[in-house]
């Protein structure tokens, strides 16, 4: 996983912190199907549910609706062939703590695979180590014992918070996928973090294009676990 991101831009990746004013990165969304009008009881969408359970980079801030990764995630597995329905479950400005309280509203959605995207607001904020892994950890754990596929996205941090601190960062996702046997997406921006016509004029978050590349890092992990009808 290249660890150099270029400048120090990089994660503020989620970098919409709740504490923020208004106005600033930290407008916050609710969970919403993606690229999907409302269906009435007679056209309902039966489709398996894939979760993409994360903070802004998830959520799609800053970008129109139906640009965020996990839009055109739903474009690219509908011309695979693939049967799925994505649901944006990205909140901006979510930390892993936050994940954790809100889970079972990914619960409830009944998904068969969560993308699991968090981890990069407690980093910027210095949050310690230990309580990452921990809230990351029980999340793994309440979806596996459902029976959800999980796939982790991994994550960095910016050099100037220090080699210590960002090798124990990065470690908290190779350990947990290790230990629970999770397939994992080594960075979520690899090609994108750093490369200015990829990211929106903050620095911090994939533009339209930039989230059309994320996909690319995504299906890579994703698609083997997908099951053509």
């Amino acid at each position: 996983m290249k660890l150099i991101y270029g400048l120090s831009i990089l994660l503020l990746l989620a970098g919409c912190g709740r504490d923020q004013p208004k106005n600033t990165v930290d407008e916050r969304r609710a969970p919403q199907a993606v690229a999907q009008p409302v269906p009435t009881r007679a056209e309902a969408d039966h489709r398996p549910v894939i979760g993409a359970f994360g903070d802004s980079l998830s959520a799609g801030f800053g970008v129109d609706p139906g640009y965020s990764y996990p839009d055109y995630l739903q474009k690219e597995i509908d011309r695979r062939g693939y049967q799925y329905r994505v649901v944006n479950a990205g909140i901006s400005g979510d930390t892993t703590t936050d994940g954790l309280e809100r889970i079972q509203t990914v619960m409830a959605l009944k998904p068969v695979i969560v993308i699991l995207e968090f981890g990069g607001n407690d980093g910027l904020r210095g949050v310690p180590v230990e309580s990452s892994r921990a809230n990351l950890e029980q999340m793994v754990l309440v979806l596996q014992k459902a029976g959800v596929q999980i796939v982790l996205a991994g994550m960095t941090l910016p050099p100037n918070y220090g080699p210590e601190y960002i090798r124990a960062f990065q470690a908290i996702y190779e350990d947990l996928a290790k230990k629970y046997k999770l397939p994992l997406i080594p960075f979520l921006l690899e090609g994108v973090g750093g490369h200015a016509g990829l990211m929106q004029r903050d620095g911090i978050h994939p533009n339209a294009e930039g989230s059309r590349i994320v996909v690319g890092n995504v299906m890579r992990v994703l698609e083997p676990l997908l099951l053509k009808k």
